[in-house]
């Protein structure tokens, strides 16, 4: 269980005039309070026609969304706060704000159908945070059920970085827009099973090979960003159903040999 965020008391009944004293864990919350901050400027950059910033501040809102779960974990300091104050970000960060973006970007000219879909996508957010808080303790943590709001946020703060960085006009571009943007809402309140990478270790000793795949693949990245970074997400997105039909296949061809034996005997 998640410990409270109050400082130990010496007996488990307290005495009579002793004031029971609560606080918060300061590091893990300022990273979330960061993400918090950056998602929030994307919706005023956007607002603002400066889709550039708008875009890299929903990638700095990943970055400090995934420091903060580890350092609370590495410094011990995870608390039920913590973790609803995560959430709550999140739902900024990565629902509210790639919605909104994209809309100003390009769905803006579709009318009502445009601020439709951006509320489907930031509907599908909120249910998809909702589902995970709920099945945390239960599911298994290798996989994610349906695509992660971070990983879909990315993708759409992704094509609009692209869009702005080559110039292209988001109001000629709509149509796919809205497929895409609908799409990506469907993966995250979908069944489908991602591979979460929770089970990289930061503190354990790796071969030196992979720290020098690590700068290969941050110098690839770096040469240029937007296209990169979407193409990488939305690879990730369309893995999600190619692995559960993988799986699929796998458990139909068991059941198989199952009734094959079963027919021999």
């Amino acid at each position: 269980m998640i410990p409270e965020e109050a400082e130990p008391e010496e007996s488990s009944e307290p005495e009579a005039g002793r004031q029971r004293r609560r606080g918060i864990y300061l590091l893990p919350n300022l990273f979330t309070t960061g993400a918090l901050f950056a998602g929030f400027y994307a919706i005023v950059a956007a607002m603002g026609e400066r889709f550039e910033a708008a875009a890299v501040a929903i990638f700095v809102a990943m970055v400090l969304d995934g420091m903060d779960g580890r350092i609370a974990r590495m410094t011990n300091t995870q608390s039920a706060f913590g973790a609803e104050y995560d959430s709550l970000a999140d739902m900024v960060s990565f629902g509210l704000a790639p919605a909104l973006v994209v809309y100003e970007w390009s769905l803006a000219s579709l009318g009502k159908m445009g601020w439709l879909a951006a509320f489907l996508y930031t509907a599908a957010a909120a249910l998809r945070l909702a589902r995970f808080n709920t099945q945390v303790a239960v599911v298994d943590k290798r996989y994610f059920q349906g695509l992660a709001s971070p990983a879909a946020a990315a993708i759409i703060a992704g094509l609009v970085w692209f869009g702005a960085d080559t110039g292209a006009d988001g109001a000629s571009l709509n149509l796919p827009v809205l497929a895409l943007t609908t799409a990506i809402a469907l993966l995250m309140v979908s069944n489908f099973r991602y591979h979460s990478f929770k089970g990289f270790d930061l503190r354990g000793k790796v071969p030196f090979i992979t720290v020098l795949v690590m700068v290969f693949v941050l110098v690839f990245v770096s040469s240029y960003p937007p296209q990169i970074l979407f193409l990488g997400f939305f690879a990730y997105a369309v893995s999600g159903p190619l692995l559960t039909l993988v799986e699929l296949r796998r458990r139909r061809g068991r059941r198989r040999g199952g009734e094959t034996r079963d027919g021999d005997e």
